[in-house]
C-alpha cells in the first residue's frame, strides 16, 4: 500500500487533472440523447471513480426531466443549453437532493434558459466556473493543511498504527468539511424556499 504522503501527491496531482468543460467544447448544435450521453462520457470520464461508471445515462435524463431539473427536449433533441444544465446537474447531484437542486435552478431555467433576457445560460455557466483556478488552488492549500494536522494526532500511538490513525484523522477532517459545506448549501436554499419574495417571482417568470 502507498504511504500517506505518496496517496496525498495523487490526490493533489488528480486535482490538476479535473477542469471544467470549456464553453467552446460544448456543441452549439442540437443533439439526440445519445449523442449527449456520448458527449458527457468523453468529457468528464475524468472525474469518474471506476471505468465501468457512467457518467450520465438515458435514465438518469429522463429522471432529471422528470423531476423539473431539466426541461424537455424539442423533437427529441437537446439544445446547447440543455447540456449546459446537465453539467451543472452533475456537480450538483452527489450533494443534494432533486428537490433542492430544482429549488435552486428554478430561477435560471426559467429567466435565462431559451430566453431573450440579456444574460445566457452560456454566460452564467462561464462566470460560475470562470472561480474554479483560484478555488482550486484555495482547495490545495486547506488540504495540504489538513493533511499536516492529520499528521500530528495520535502521537502516543505506535508507528506501525500512526500510519493508518493519520489517514482517517484526514478523512475525517475532509469528511467534516463537506459536512459543514453542506449545511450551508441547505439553509440558503431552505431560505431561498421560505422567502415569500423569491417564490413569487419564480411564479412570476
Amino acid at each position: 500500500m502507498k504511504n500517506n504522503d505518496e496517496i496525498l501527491s495523487e490526490i493533489l496531482a488528480r486535482l490538476d487533472n479535473l477542469s471544467y468543460i470549456k464553453l467552446d467544447k460544448i456543441p452549439s448544435i442540437d443533439l439526440y440523447m445519445d449523442q449527449v450521453t456520448s458527449f458527457m462520457e468523453e468529457h468528464l470520464t475524468k472525474t469518474k471513480r471506476s471505468p465501468e461508471d457512467k457518467v450520465l445515462t438515458k435514465t438518469m435524463i429522463n429522471n432529471y426531466a422528470k423531476n423539473h431539473l431539466l426541461p424537455p427536449p424539442v423533437k427529441k433533441k437537446y439544445s446547447r443549453e440543455h447540456i449546459l444544465l446537465l453539467l451543472l446537474i452533475y456537480y450538483y447531484k452527489s450533494l443534494l437532493s432533486f428537490s433542492d437542486i430544482e429549488e435552486l435552478f428554478a430561477p435560471i431555467t426559467q429567466k435565462y434558459f431559451r430566453t431573450d433576457s440579456g444574460l445566457s445560460l452560456s454566460a452564467i455557466y462561464e462566470e460560475v466556473f470562470s472561480l474554479e483556478n483560484d478555488q482550486m488552488e484555495r482547495l490545495k492549500e486547506d488540504t495540504r493543511a489538513k493533511f499536516d494536522a492529520a499528521k500530528t494526532t495520535f502521537s502516543n500511538a505506535s508507528e506501525d498504527e500512526q500510519e493508518y490513525l493519520h489517514l482517517f484523522s484526514f478523512i475525517s477532517e475532509l469528511a467534516f468539511d463537506v459536512y459543514l459545506k453542506k449545511q450551508m448549501i441547505e439553509m440558503i436554499i431552505d431560505e431561498l424556499r421560505e422567502d415569500p419574495a423569491f417564490q413569487e417571482g419564480k411564479k412570476k417568470r
